[in-house]
């Protein structure tokens, strides 16, 4: 009991927020120190990786929130410190579907945040959007990605096999969703850009 007060509280420091055009320094460092957890999930996030990149990111997170294309929000400390990024893509209109997806910086790894995250991620979702549904994909084998799925109450609905490409090999997925009539919206939501 003590322990899951501890890291509730914890857990309460982190919170989502739009990315500003402002945070290229602060994505590239969280990225670049993450590339070895990272890179063999997304191949965004690789060696390599560079200052242009992220403001390009930065640019296009901007434009797609606009459009109504893609909400992408830094995960941050109290302190306003990248810890990693969330968001929702792959928006379905006539299903109102999302992809929903996340990632943490090296340092950050182990201590509730991207849970934490998801769930914010979720109720801005359902209180914010349309989107009835949003489904967390992830590779079998990337067990830490599936376990933040776990905890944060994703209904766990089955592998979907060849489901995801990722450097040129194909993986099987375990599939998550979260659903508006089942998981509702309670928790508050960040502010819009």
């Amino acid at each position: 009991m003590v322990l899951r007060l501890a890291m509730s509280a914890m857990a309460m420091t982190v919170r989502i927020r739009p990315y500003r055009l402002d945070d290229a320094p602060a994505l590239y460092e969280a990225a670049t120190e993450s590339i070895q957890h990272v890179y063999p999930w997304l191949a965004w996030c690789h060696p390599g990786y560079t200052m242009a990149e992220a403001v390009a990111w930065l640019q296009h997170t901007v434009k797609a929130w606009r459009s109504g294309a893609e909400y992408n929000f830094a995960i941050v400390d109290a302190d306003d410190r990248m810890l990693g990024g969330c968001g929702l893509n792959g928006i379905g209109g006539s299903h109102r579907t999302a992809n929903l997806g996340y990632w943490l910086r090296a340092s950050a790894l182990g201590k509730g945040h991207a849970v934490e995250a998801v769930r914010q991620l979720v109720a801005f979702a359902f209180s914010e959007t349309q989107l009835e549904r949003l489904e967390i994909v992830a590779s079998v084998s990337n067990g830490a990605s599936r376990r933040v799925a776990e905890r944060s109450g994703a209904i766990p609905e089955g592998i979907a096999h060849g489901r995801l490409r990722v450097h040129g090999v194909q993986h099987d997925a375990a599939i998550y969703a979260f659903v508006r009539f089942v998981h509702g919206s309670a928790a508050s939501h960040p502010d819009k850009p």
